[in-house]
């Protein structure tokens, strides 16, 4: 009895160490992790998913339209009318609007 006592203590030990562990690329995966969550919810939060049942590859496509759009000459535009879009959307519903989403649009090169 004493023996699973001690078990059981040194996994809830050990579960709570992994829960803290801040090693660098920990900390880097979750912060991928959150992210990538936080891409999905927007998806969600569009009604693209139920508009669309669900179906993963007309998703995948109508996402790949959008990076056509944004490699082509029209890039300019589409970012644009896509920003103000969203921004009227976050705007218009702040309830469903949280300290993570970006209002005004991050700029990559």
């Amino acid at each position: 009895m004493a023996l699973l006592r001690n078990q059981a203590a040194r996994n809830r030990h050990q579960a709570a160490r992994a829960r803290h562990d801040m090693r660098r690329w920990q900390v880097e995966r979750r912060k991928r992790t959150r992210h990538l969550i936080e891409l999905g919810g927007l998806v969600v939060k569009a009604g693209v998913v139920d508009l669309t049942g669900d179906d993963r590859a007309m998703i995948y496509g109508a996402l790949l339209w959008m990076a056509d759009k944004l490699k082509s000459d029209q890039r300019e535009h589409a970012r644009a009318l896509w920003a103000a879009k969203g921004k009227q959307a976050f705007e218009a519903n702040p309830a469903t609007c949280d300290a993570t989403d970006r209002i005004a649009p991050v700029v990559r090169r």
